[in-house]
């Protein structure tokens, strides 16, 4: 009853040469993981946080009436958000290299 694993390496290694089995093959990489890929997502986590946040910072000055102030607030808070996006986005890749 030793042979059990022998037997299964036979039994696989000939279904694979019968082609019953095809080979395990390794998985394509991410589609973004190219250097332009990442600038394009960095750029519009920039930018898609920072709309979003002059967005609401707009609304709420329209309708509160406080014309400057929360437009001026909203667009550092979203800056940072977007920094904050970007900083995670990269901090994997850093640690792999």
């Amino acid at each position: 009853m030793t042979d059990d694993g022998s037997f299964e390496q036979r039994l696989q290694a000939a279904r694979i040469k019968q082609g019953l089995d095809a080979p395990a093959v390794a998985p394509a990489p991410p589609a973004g993981s190219s250097p332009a890929g990442i600038g394009l997502r960095v750029g519009i986590e920039l930018v898609s946080a920072l709309a979003v946040a002059v967005a609401i910072g707009w609304a709420l000055d329209r309708w509160l009436n406080t014309t400057p102030w929360l437009l001026g607030l909203f667009v550092l808070l979203g800056g940072a958000a977007g920094v904050a996006n970007v900083w995670r986005l990269m901090m994997p890749r850093r640690k792999a290299n």
